[in-house]
């Protein structure tokens, strides 16, 4: 049974309920990326409300219960948690994440000041010393990628001049990670260009989620902890309790089928489909046929970004014209570039389960999304990081 993947705790362990507090809204933690002259972010510690204005809102989903995948963190023995000398700061690019890792670790975001000025120039000034400290920037260089990723960079020079001991770069989202190769000539290999930005402007690790591809790893001439955040969906799959002889993964073209084979297998080793597509150009996708067995089952698709969903849409289609029960669509980025909200909420899909790694704009919003948090599961590496410790036996 899919369910068998939950080991749930005692209920009464303090601990566990503390890790992973009640869902609350990203819808109010949102940054506004609007360019005014000369404004100043400054993060602090606040309270997530219950609600906003009454306004239906998606949830963030931390379950009360502690997954598997950190069933090891509730007795302290494999971390030393000690705080001193570490430091987090987050960029403006996701600073409800950046809030959710601060109170998952138990510290203070970091006070930073960030400016643009009228001509969209980025200033950046750290307002607390980080001498001979492990500094941790957390920074996604989702849209408006090119901000995000000067900001970034900027965030880094910063605090190598202010002397930290070392910088980390999270990075939940790898933007240009799909320019990962040449398909034809002519082409940049974008991915590797950004690495060596980071890489030269002072970053000493780098802290990624579902990087497009493994060899985007290799681009970079510092350590990378590569974060898989299928624990998280997986966990959230075994709640809804399917029945395993129902359940088929299914990868959406050709290039995922690594993904979804080791999702199946950490989903009670459930059957494999395929969509064979051909892509015409760039964000335009064509179905051809599918190569598996989805009548009568309940199909999840597997990918690790939706961008414009042409893919996953056309996907679903053709799953349900084969007799698949129902689709549901699972992936650990949502970039959600136009037209992905039509797509996505047009009835293809029982229910698109997504996590934060990219925050969603309130305009975003549909019935049948998810959103999961990865923060926990950050906190944790982050931790294991600064004490030196193993980051892979989280997953284990």
């Amino acid at each position: 049974m899919a369910h068998s993947l939950l080991q749930s705790p005692p209920s009464s362990s303090s601990f566990a309920s503390s890790l992973f507090p009640r869902a609350f809204t990203l819808q109010s933690l949102c940054f506004d990326h609007s360019r005014t002259p000369i404004t100043t972010l400054k993060f602090d510690v606040v309270q997530p409300p219950h609600c906003v204005k009454g306004k239906p809102v998606i949830p963030v989903i931390n379950e009360p219960k502690l997954p598997k995948f950190l069933e090891l963190a509730k007795n302290g023995r494999t971390v030393n948690r000690n705080g001193n000398k570490l430091k987090l700061f987050s960029g403006s690019a996701n600073p409800a994440l950046s809030q959710e890792i601060a109170w998952y670790m138990g510290q203070e975001l970091g006070k930073i000041a960030i400016k643009r000025f009228a001509d969209g120039e980025i200033y950046i000034q750290l307002q607390e010393s980080v001498r001979g400290c492990d500094v941790y920037l957390i920074q996604p260089t989702c849209p408006p990628a090119n901000e995000n990723l000067m900001e970034l960079q900027i965030m880094i020079d910063a605090c190598r001049r202010a002397s930290a001991k070392n910088i980390t770069a999270v990075i939940p989202y790898f933007g240009y990670a799909r320019a990962d190769r040449k398909t034809q000539g002519r082409e940049s290999i974008a991915a590797k260009l950004v690495a060596n930005l980071i890489t030269k402007a002072g970053a000493d690790r780098v802290l990624a989620c579902d990087l497009h591809s493994g060899q985007s790893m290799g681009y970079f001439d510092i350590p990378v902890d590569h974060v898989h955040c299928q624990p998280v969906v997986l966990d959230y799959l075994a709640s809804k309790r399917i029945s395993s002889k129902d359940l088929v993964v299914v990868s959406p073209d050709v290039g995922g089928v690594a993904r979804a084979r080791a999702f199946a297998k950490k989903l009670s080793d459930a059957p494999l489909a395929i969509v064979d597509k051909r892509r015409q150009g760039h964000n335009i996708a064509e179905v051809m046929n599918l190569i598996g067995d989805v009548k009568g089952k309940v199909a999840v698709m597997v990918d690790d970004m939706i961008d414009t969903a042409g893919t996953i849409a056309k996907g679903a289609a053709l799953l349900h014209e084969e007799g698949a029960k129902e689709v549901y669509a699972c992936c650990t980025h949502a970039v959600f570039s136009p037209p992905a909200i039509e797509r996505l909420s047009g009835g293809l899909f029982q229910e698109v389960i997504i996590t934060n790694t990219i925050p969603v704009a309130d305009k975003n919003y549909f019935p049948q999304l998810t959103i999961l948090s990865v923060a926990n599961l950050l906190g944790e590496t982050i931790w294991r990081i600064h004490d030196d410790s193993s980051v892979s036996s989280i997953f284990l």
